[in-house]
């Protein structure tokens, strides 16, 4: 590759994969458009359920456990969730390499939000971006005995260009207008906040659904009498939710995600006309996804459903280079950075990462299959769980409760947890070895040294764990 490219992030919060697939009813023009120029990962995994640690992993190429931000910044205090700030970034990589660096929108990634330590010349984050006043027109409100009432969807009365979606796409525009004559290559992260709860939407996007059947997902009735207790107890906070505010949160939800789409449609419009689109390499993603009334649940946490850990994820390469080609091999979210600077012909990240580059499986250099991978510590209530899938399998560990396994091809919607299935019984066996395997690999010392009577759960175990002076000074021998 000759001149090094431009780069843009379009990191949306909480978007799901389902959502934007061509067939579906959300209407997305703009992102299918870009699509269509992309490289598309079909089976792009989250490597968190929340926001920062997976934010955190798309930075480093590090799993949650070796960057420290295991929570979100504001659940929880340090000694709960900390980030590593000596690790390296790709964003430190990219000014190492010559670039301009512009952040604008959502950071959430560490408590500093002093983006100027990460190699960012300019940045206007969630701690900077004006307020925007809007109008309510409707609401619907999540009402649960002794807790603060709760708005999860709304109408307001103002235009898109009185959203933060509208301004942050201007910043980054902006930006990019006053790169255009320099010689130096830049690099810009739009990060909006939609469609993350509560989906606060412009009744003219809203109104566009009017004439649209809204459909209830294919497991929102799922009693998951098979599944974990606590994701039956997560039911009962929507359990008073009637037919017409359950499709009301959708409608609202999807026209979030056309509020989305519409600015990513000024973005490409501008970067065609000052004919930059050529030489930009786009990278379209989300931090993790939303249940959007799977199994009769909404917004994202412990349920480890895909509509939460299946997220999009396109690269549009300089060129045209690669144009419409869809991997089916499946991929992580410390994948993206590595593979990101390896097809801009860039240097790596220094130090040792979690994540592989998957350009050679672009490139069609390898096409063995591969593995993806989550962990999650997560939430004020500290549930803890580690996912693993292979083939069209997903192996589920959950540390507080029954495990789960399905398997996706014969059951897409997770209606069914195999877990207690003869026929599945090697195959789960199996992934829970390849489970422990990434736990030794990637330094997981918490999990991998879980070899006390109490801790023995798993339907296989760690084997040999490492003996430092800690272990054996607590774990005497006979």
């Amino acid at each position: 590759m000759g001149k090094k490219p431009n780069i843009i992030f379009l990191l949306e919060d909480q978007q799901q994969a389902q959502a934007i697939e061509p067939d579906h009813f959300c209407k997305t023009p703009n992102i299918e458009m870009l699509m269509q120029d992309c490289v598309v990962f079909n089976r792009a995994h989250t490597c968190n359920a929340v926001c920062s640690p997976s934010r955190a992993s798309l930075m480093t190429g590090v799993l949650p456990h070796n960057h420290g931000m295991i929570d979100c910044t504001h659940t929880v205090p340090a000694y709960r969730a900390e980030y590593d700030a000596k690790l390296d970034t790709l964003s430190r990589v990219l000014k190492r390499e010559g670039y301009a660096m512009a952040y604008y929108g959502k950071w959430h990634i560490e408590r500093t939000n002093k983006l100027e330590n990460y190699g960012f010349d300019e940045y206007e984050t969630e701690t900077m971006i004006p307020k925007f006043h809007h109008t309510p027109i409707d609401q619907v409100t999540i009402h649960t005995e002794g807790y603060v009432d709760k708005i999860i969807a709304g109408v307001f009365a103002e235009d898109e260009t009185a959203t933060e979606e509208y301004y942050i796409y201007n910043r980054a525009m902006d930006f990019m207008r006053r790169q255009e004559n320099q010689k130096e290559p830049w690099c810009a992260f739009i990060s909006t906040y939609a469609p993350h709860d509560p989906y606060s939407v412009p009744k003219e996007i809203y109104d566009s659904y009017r004439k649209e059947e809204i459909l209830l997902p294919e497991s929102f009735l799922d009693t998951m009498e098979d599944k974990p207790a606590v994701y039956r107890r997560l039911q009962s906070v929507w359990k008073d939710l009637g037919a017409d505010e359950v499709k009301k949160i959708l409608r609202c939800y999807y026209s979030y995600c056309t509020l989305v789409d519409r600015q990513i449609g000024r973005l490409i419009s501008y970067l065609k006309e000052s004919d930059q689109y050529e030489n930009t390499l786009i990278v379209y993603l989300a931090d993790h996804g939303d249940l959007m009334g799977a199994h009769g649940l909404f917004c994202k946490g412990v349920p480890a459903f895909e509509e939460i850990y299946h997220i999009p994820l396109f690269m549009k390469l300089p060129g045209g280079q690669y144009r419409g080609k869809e991997m089916n091999q499946l991929a992580g979210t410390c994948d993206i950075a590595p593979t990101v600077l390896e097809l801009a012909g860039l240097s790596g990240l220094l130090g040792k990462i979690d994540g592989h580059s998957l350009a050679p499986w672009i490139s069609g250099l390898r096409n063995d299959s591969r593995m993806a991978y989550a962990e999650f510590q997560g939430q004020r209530y500290a549930y803890t769980q580690r996912i693993i899938w292979m083939d069209n399998y997903k192996y589920v560990f959950n540390t507080f409760d029954y495990d789960e396994f399905y398997d996706l091809a014969s059951d897409p919607y997770e209606k069914k947890n195999e877990i207690n299935n003869l026929k599945y019984q090697e195959v789960i066996k199996t992934m829970a070895g390849k489970m422990w395997e990434i736990i030794k690999e990637t330094g997981d010392s918490t999990m991998m040294d879980a070899q006390y009577y109490m801790l023995r759960i798993a339907p296989l175990g760690p084997g040999e764990s490492r003996r430092g002076s800690g272990y054996s000074t607590y774990n005497k021998e006979f």
